[in-house]
């Protein structure tokens, strides 16, 4: 059964009963907020439904907040964004709809998109009529049942909705969280608290001493503009000042300089500011974003839980009587590169083991440096440098998989699409592009048109090349984390009394092919083997019984630092 539930603009609950094929069935029932979770409650523990939510986003944090926790979800918005795109819908009656207040039109341009950027965005607007959500549903499953292998995309949208399910849960949980650790690992690296707008002591320190060797008294090593003018007077040909390009420098304000902006980026990312704005009744509570990047990686929206650096990790600490299991997969793209291609030899490399040292004990490279190098060459479209020396020997060794990459690249470079795994497919390129291109052809073309031509395209193929790799992980991740949210469940079975979490193992952390699950002590053995599990699994889900591991590491701890 299907449950549509809705949020009106006058703060009310509207549940519709919907058949197998997006029909409502009976009248719908209006609810206010407060009766929601006791009805949903009901339904739970009657009739095991799959809950339809216009974006789950809005509506979960409803029935969290009174202590239900639902089984199972579809995400409208999330499965629309999939659905619009894929090249296995295009012609379908929602891939041909005109625009609607489901979509956002700009085209993704990779070169111009920001960290955590989203594709499509729901226009929300709780004036609009609820008499399309049942149409928008009948929509997506009639899109689904007339692709070509509508069984990789109902596994990828019940993935996608899995994961909303899972956000929102570990936006309410929380990352548990010790400010007075995080208090005391920021004055160990930073000097004692001061006052916003004043540079800590150690801060200070590094500052003076990149004045003296920069011969500037007054200098703000804050300040960009004048930091480059004062490095370019003492005679260092820099274009910024990134640190990857500081690095390259021999100048000994260089090792001082690089201190500064690490500590710097510490301050001003998860200094105290950042520990008062986000740490609330000792937890972390981040709004986590299912695919907010293009490929369906997730991103989040305030507070930077992607980018949490090794400095603070020990302030993230599991309460008293309770564990933090933290799992990381190992070599997860290339692992899956070796999936996808169906690399056999590339597959035996990673068996039971670290697959770039499996590719060093195959004779393939001299190192493991040289294999993680020349893999991720091959993955990201690196062709100079040392990436690109090492790539003809990787292609000799895995030739399935490096032609599967290039396959993705050369469409890219037509402007075509290509898909991932289980049918998530990229954008194809904006007009910007295609004018670019367009002029190339011209009979007054120049010069610097076919250049520029050249080197979109080839941006645009390095785009898809990562995009299937990065995509397919994307949703590899989905099914881990869905199966660990299922076994979980069945640890302790039913609806806990009080308040969700206070008593069961729950997901409370994320990032690409990282987990955290904070558990019970006694539990945590049960735990690691779910997580284990839910991996191998998570594998036949996606590639049946393709012989791949997916090896992760994983650890009960007391505190996220003492897992690396």
């Amino acid at each position: 059964m299907h449950l549509l539930a809705s949020r009106t603009a006058n703060g009310e609950i509207l549940v519709r009963h919907l058949d197998a094929r997006g029909r409502p069935v009976e009248p719908a029932t209006r609810l206010a907020e407060h009766e929601f979770p006791r009805f949903a409650l009901r339904q739970e523990s009657s009739s095991f439904p799959r809950w339809v939510f216009e974006d789950t986003s809005r509506i979960y944090p409803l029935l969290l907040a009174g202590g239900v926790r639902v089984q199972r979800g579809h995400d409208l918005r999330l499965c629309h964004a999939i659905l619009r795109l894929a090249a296995a819908t295009d012609s379908s009656e929602l891939a041909r709809a005109e625009p609607s207040r489901w979509d956002r039109a700009p085209a993704f341009e990779p070169e111009a998109a920001e960290p955590g950027s989203t594709l499509f965005d729901l226009i929300v607007d709780d004036d609009a009529s609820h008499d399309d959500l049942p149409e928008e549903f009948r929509r997506q499953l009639e899109a689904v049942a007339a692709a070509v292998d509508p069984g990789r995309l109902r596994l990828l949208l019940a993935a996608e909705s899995a994961g909303a399910l899972i956000a929102a849960e570990m936006q309410f949980a929380g990352l548990p969280w010790r400010t007075d650790i995080h208090d005391r690992l920021l004055t160990r690296e930073l000097g004692p608290r001061v006052a916003p707008g004043i540079r800590p002591e150690r801060l200070e320190e590094l500052a003076q001493v990149i004045r003296r060797e920069l011969g500037d008294p007054h200098l703000n090593p804050d300040s960009q503009p004048d930091l480059m003018r004062a490095l370019l007077r003492v005679g260092l040909e820099v274009s910024s000042t990134r640190a990857w390009e500081l690095q390259k420098l021999q100048h000994p304000v260089i090792a001082p300089l690089l201190d500064y902006k690490k500590l710097a980026r510490l301050l001003s990312a998860n200094g105290w500011y950042w520990m008062d704005t986000w740490i609330v009744e000792g937890r972390f509570h981040p709004e986590y974003i299912p695919g907010g990047v293009v490929t369906g990686r997730w991103a989040t929206r305030g507070g930077g839980a992607l980018q949490l650096p090794k400095q603070v990790r020990g302030a993230v600490v599991a309460d008293e009587g309770w564990k933090l299991v933290v799992a990381d997969a190992a070599q997860l793209e290339p692992r899956i590169l070796a999936a996808l291609s169906r690399d056999t030899a590339m597959a035996t490399a990673g068996r039971g083991t670290d697959l770039y040292a499996g590719i060093v004990s195959s004779g393939v490279v001299e190192t493991r440096d040289h294999a993680k190098v020349a893999m991720l060459g091959a993955m990201y479209g690196a062709t100079t440098g040392e990436s690109g020396r090492l790539l003809p020997q990787l292609k000799k060794a895995y030739p399935r998989a490096i032609e599967l990459t290039e396959t993705a690249a050369r469409a890219g470079e037509r402007g075509d699409v290509v898909s991932t795994r289980l049918g998530r497919s990229s954008p194809r390129p904006g007009e910007r592009w295609l004018a670019a291109q367009a002029q190339a052809y011209h009979p007054g073309a120049t010069d610097a048109d076919e250049r520029r031509a050249r080197s979109q395209a080839r941006d645009w193929g390095r785009f898809t090349r990562n995009f299937i790799v990065q995509g397919s992980a994307a949703e590899w991740a989905l099914c881990w984390m869905a199966e660990i949210r299922r076994e979980l469940r069945l640890l302790q079975p039913g609806q806990a009394r009080g308040p969700v979490f206070a008593e069961s193992p729950h997901l409370v952390f994320f990032l690409h092919d990282e987990v955290i699950v904070h558990t019970p002590e006694l539990l945590a053995d049960d735990v690691q083997r779910i997580v284990s599990r839910a991996a191998a699994t998570a594998g036949r889900h996606l590639f049946g019984d393709f012989p791949v591991d997916f090896l992760l590491t994983v650890a009960a701890v007391d505190s996220y630092a003492e897992a690396k």
